[in-house]
């Protein structure tokens, strides 16, 4: 069964120089676009408050926009195993900060998300950015690639979860 009523989605990708969210509204495929952003670290701050900010930062973001759910990528694959690891310990904090707002999360492959999106595990960034483009009915594709795959994560769960 999919979503009977419309659900706000709050998509994150995460990262820790740049975390991508969005907002998007809507239920199975008829999905509308809300807001979208970064929220940027500085890399000359410690870890400690690099990831301090993003919980204080995705908190408002929660706290404004009223989300039902919280849909986040998991972290598949990554050449880099410091990256990965620390990539992580950042999506802890996002999980962490939608937990603590009592909102169901979703997880999604990138992999997911690309099929879901584009209905082809294997898509390019610029495919998902394009089919993203056109479901949302946007005039361009956003500027930063973080912020445009969260688009993508929060329309995934949208067509794809029961929640």
């Amino acid at each position: 069964m999919k979503n009977s009523k419309e659900q706000l989605v709050l998509g994150i990708d995460p990262g820790v120089a740049s975390v991508g969210w969005a907002i998007v509204q809507g239920k199975n495929d008829s999905v509308s676009f809300q807001k979208a952003g970064c929220i940027q670290t500085s890399k000359h701050g410690s870890f400690g408050k690099r990831v301090a900010l993003i919980y204080r930062a995705l908190n408002a973001i929660i706290k404004k926009y009223h989300p039902d759910v919280v849909a986040v990528e998991q972290l598949f694959f990554y050449k880099n195993v410091k990256t990965a690891i620390v990539v992580s310990q950042a999506r802890g904090v996002i999980l962490l900060a939608a937990e603590q707002a009592g909102l169901p999360i979703t997880e999604f492959t990138p992999l997911e998300v690309k099929q879901a999106i584009c209905g082809y595990g294997r898509a390019e960034k610029q495919q998902i950015q394009k089919m993203i483009k056109v479901l949302l009915r946007l005039k361009s594709i956003p500027q930063s690639d973080d912020a445009a795959d969260a688009l993508a994560i929060a329309v995934c769960s949208l067509i794809t979860k029961e929640f």
